[in-house]
């Protein structure tokens, strides 16, 4: 697996895709006669299992922080709607679809284009070592793929069957035995024909998920190839970007570098910026300018952060976010976020500040 698709639940800073139970229910599903290590084999090795469809994902982990987050803000604190086209791991399509329009990526290989209907403006990029969640990202096979990243057997149970999209999908549920986790459970319903997971629940302490997402249209069939292509009409530029997003800026041009390991957890991909840990206890780190570190921190404050050994520290949820106090020769602020219990978070900034270092 490539950094780039380690990346997951970070916002569930480890992608927190949560998802709710949308699909059809008139009928009582039937249980398909599979085993448990059966059906979790089957969705750890679904990335090149294709389908399509669409799908309804909802969030309750929305960080009300800085512009640069405002996406990732509406795409885990929000409602999205989703069609997606899936031939492989290395090629697909994901439409969101908004009130005004939609903006697609197209991905083939390690390039993904992006294309905002509502603009018309086309951007295209190789994917980094290290990003923030996208759309795609909220695709439940995604999902259920990330949750079962590093997971024991003893840690999976079985659910009740669930009609999800007119398929008579098989009910798992992922316990956490981490006690830095703050995510308690996650729930999947698994297409027992593919192994690709159609409907996932994230519970951290709420009796609601903190994140939903499930198809409500489902083909196992295989897409066409032109279908996952960008065709775009003749006065449309395709403009090259050579920096996504601030996870990337980040770990790219930042003067520091992160610890290999911190809070116990190794850091499992990026350099400067990081991710820390596997499957549901993960945390992401951006280090950043005093100057932005400050307004961060100022903004955190603002929508309800409380101080905790100086540092502010807001959690929605099961997400929590703490930023740090300067580091370093240029004072250096580190963004600590993640699925982490709100102590695991103090000590990953503590670490941080006192292991900074620049390269």
């Amino acid at each position: 697996m490539r950094p780039v698709h380690r990346w997951g639940l970070a916002a569930v800073a480890t992608a927190l895709i949560l998802l709710t139970p949308y699909a059809g229910r008139a009928r009582p599903a039937h249980d398909p006669s599979v085993s448990t290590a059966d059906l979790v084999a089957a969705v750890r090795d679904s990335s090149a299992t294709p389908y399509s469809g669409s799908l309804e994902a909802r969030g309750r982990v929305g960080l009300p922080i800085t512009d640069e987050f405002t996406d990732l803000a509406d795409l885990f604190g929000g409602e999205t709607r989703l069609r997606v086209w899936w031939r492989g791991s290395d090629d697909w399509r994901v439409d969101r679809l908004l009130d005004t329009g939609e903006v697609d990526l197209f991905h083939q290989g390690r390039q993904t284009i992006q294309w905002d209907y509502e603009r018309s403006e086309a951007r295209t990029f190789i994917d980094p070592a290290i990003r923030l969640p996208r759309d795609s990202d909220l695709l439940p096979p995604e999902v259920a793929r990330r949750t079962l990243d590093g997971a024991e057997e003893a840690d999976v149970s079985r659910l009740s069957p669930r009609r999800v999209a007119g398929v008579d999908a098989a009910g798992l549920r992922v316990g956490v035995s981490d006690p830095r986790s703050s995510i308690r459970h996650v729930d999947m319903w698994v297409d027992p024909e593919t192994g690709s997971a159609l409907a996932v629940d994230v519970y951290g302490d709420a009796s609601q998920p903190a994140l939903s997402t499930a198809f409500t249209t489902y083909s196992r069939a295989r897409p066409a190839g032109s279908v996952t292509r960008f065709h775009p009409a003749q006065q449309i530029v395709v403009r090259p970007i050579q920096i996504l997003d601030i996870a990337q800026a980040a770990d790219q041009f930042s003067f520091a570098r992160a610890p290999a390991a911190v809070a116990g957890l190794p850091r499992t991909a990026g350099g400067s910026a990081a991710v820390y840990g596997s499957g549901l206890t993960r945390i992401l780190v951006l280090p950043l300018p005093p100057t932005e570190g400050r307004q961060l921190a100022c903004r955190l404050s603002e929508s309800g952060a409380h101080r905790v050994q100086g540092q502010p520290l807001l959690r929605v949820g099961p997400l929590g976010a703490a930023v740090s106090s300067g580091a370093g020769r240029y004072g250096v602020r580190w963004l600590v976020t993640g699925t982490v219990t709100d102590q695991t978070l103090l000590d990953a900034t503590a670490q941080l500040v006192a292991g900074t270092r620049l390269r």
